[in-house]
């Protein structure tokens, strides 16, 4: 974040934005994405958020994600249609579960699974403009993750069931609902 600062410090000419995605506070999942401008339709946006938290019971679903974004704007930067390209990466520490979306993890109400993934997906998107310095965001990526883990049975300091496994996920990768400011 600190080299992005840098670079928009040194170019007077380009807009920034600054985000927060709602869908991941909604999980608990602090998270802050800045958005800069390259060109009159193309913008590069870098998103990252975690969640450090463990809840009752023992649930917990500890991550960290980054993903950078390349965007084409169908009009104008910032405003309207926009599709993209999106890398992302993080790190994982999930169990004790009864629900996680979209079906990825088998069994995680008696199994804890803690990794690394990789993956890269396609994005459509749509910004409002709400005033001169806010908009709201919505966006959908579909791609491709790999994920490398670990699988122990139950709690947090239990047996390890499984080492080095791995799986291949193909379905979304992004979603968010966020507010920008603009400056």
């Amino acid at each position: 974040m600190l080299a992005v600062a840098a670079f928009v410090a040194k170019s007077d000419a380009q807009e920034v934005g600054i985000k927060t995605n709602l869908l991941h506070w909604a999980t608990a999942s602090p998270n802050l994405g800045v958005e800069i401008g390259l060109g009159k339709q193309t913008t590069l946006d870098i998103s990252a958020g975690f969640n450090p938290f463990k809840f009752s019971h023992n649930r917990q679903w500890r991550h960290w994600i980054v993903q950078p974004e390349f965007r084409w704007w169908t009009c104008e930067r910032f405003n309207g249609h926009f599709l993209g390209v999106h890398l992302l990466g993080g790190g994982f520490n999930m169990g004790n579960l009864s629900f996680f979306p979209f079906s990825i993890w088998d069994g995680l109400e008696d199994n804890r699974y803690k990794g690394h993934a990789l993956g890269a997906g396609l994005t459509y998107g749509y910004a409002w403009m709400l005033g001169r310095h806010w908009n709201l965001e919505a966006q959908v990526g579909v791609g491709y993750a790999h994920a490398w883990y670990d699988q122990y049975s139950g709690a947090e300091y239990s047996e390890l069931v499984r080492s080095d496994a791995d799986k291949n996920y193909w379905g979304v990768t992004k979603l968010a609902i966020s507010f920008v400011y603009l400056f």
